[in-house]
């Protein structure tokens, strides 16, 4: 911090060390109470344009003039610089956007449950169509997928309660289990929408063949089933 000057006032403006031929400078907090002395300037500096020494005159105004307008730049730098920084430094919450594609994945070897809270290794009822139904119970759109489904091609639904719920559809080829853990719905990487089945297909070597983000008719679909029963 500056020391008060000569006249009792308070620190010389932040600029000590200045030639004491120079007198008090005073630094605005806006640059723009500067544009007075900047047009007193150029008024000079176009009266001493035609006077021998005119420019050496109007040396130290200039020099004085362009210290102020330095430090009132330095000084607004100084102030908002950091707060810039603050809010960077916040997190900027990102907007949602679809995961990578799980498509050539292999699916985790999760054990899901049944209703009688069984344990069923999922790998073991590949291939499947898998559907959560977490967001939609949608029976119609199970018993069209079962339908649709070719021989030897599970349909699993799955719920994400502790225990699963008594097999809406009927058939060798269904069945419904629970994931208490959301192990599956951990790895899609894809919330849960209500009114929105997600299903995936996977395929007898555990390899995902394509996610279908919501459920939609089986003509979206149905080449993807027979495809995996070959």
């Amino acid at each position: 911090m500056g020391k008060p000057d000569a006249e009792g006032h308070g620190p010389a403006d932040g600029l000590p060390g200045l030639p004491p031929e120079w007198g008090r400078v005073v630094v605005p907090d806006d640059a723009s109470a500067l544009a007075v002395e900047a047009a007193q300037v150029r008024r000079e500096l176009r009266r001493a344009s035609g006077l021998p020494g005119g420019h050496r005159a109007l040396g130290l105004p200039l020099v004085v003039l362009l210290v102020a307008v330095l430090t009132t730049l330095a000084g607004l730098l100084a102030v908002t610089w950091p707060r810039a920084n603050r809010g960077a430094d916040r997190p900027t919450p990102a907007p949602y956007s679809p995961p990578a594609t799980l498509v050539g994945r292999a699916l985790p070897a999760l054990d899901l449950v049944d209703a009688d809270d069984a344990p069923v290794p999922l790998r073991g009822l590949l291939p499947a169509m898998i559907i959560l139904l977490d967001g939609c119970p949608c029976p119609d759109r199970v018993t069209d997928a079962l339908a649709a489904a070719p021989a030897g091609v599970s349909v699993v639904t799955v719920t994400g309660g502790r225990t699963a719920p008594a097999s809406p559809i009927i058939g060798r080829q269904a069945r419904a289990l629970a994931d208490p853990a959301g192990g599956l719905r951990s790895f899609l990487s894809l919330p849960a929408r209500p009114g929105a089945a997600t299903a995936l297909l996977v395929d007898r070597a555990g390899t995902v063949t394509r996610v279908l983000p919501d459920l939609g008719t089986v003509d979206s679909y149905r080449s993807d089933l027979s495809a995996l029963a070959a």
